[in-house]
């Protein structure tokens, strides 16, 4: 089998763990990870179609360094929020956060 393809491959697996993450879990910081996963699978996927195709290398590995960014501008964002939210609310379960007061 190819190795672009296994690569790939590889990268879907991680986007559909983190899609199932991201549906599954019940606490916030559960799908920040859940995100990250599938953004280092766009990162992998990006990587290998530079590497492993005629296009230029640099493309692909700037590229990833800008998926690599949004993801930590993104992980902060979401833990400061996060921060705030558990202070508010006591918690960082989706389920208590999502109740309407009244």
């Amino acid at each position: 089998m190819n190795p672009l393809v296994l690569y790939h491959l590889t990268a879907l697996l991680l986007l559909g763990f983190g899609l199932f993450g991201l549906t599954s879990r019940k606490t916030l910081v559960g799908m920040l990870i859940s995100v990250e996963l599938m953004l280092n699978g766009a990162g992998l996927a990006l990587v290998a179609s530079a590497r492993l195709t005629p296009a230029v290398d640099a493309v692909g590995q700037i590229g990833t360094l800008l998926v690599m960014g949004l993801a930590a501008a993104e992980a902060t964002l979401v833990l400061a929020i996060i921060l705030v939210v558990s202070k508010r609310y006591g918690s960082v379960e989706t389920i208590d956060i999502s109740k309407l007061k009244g």
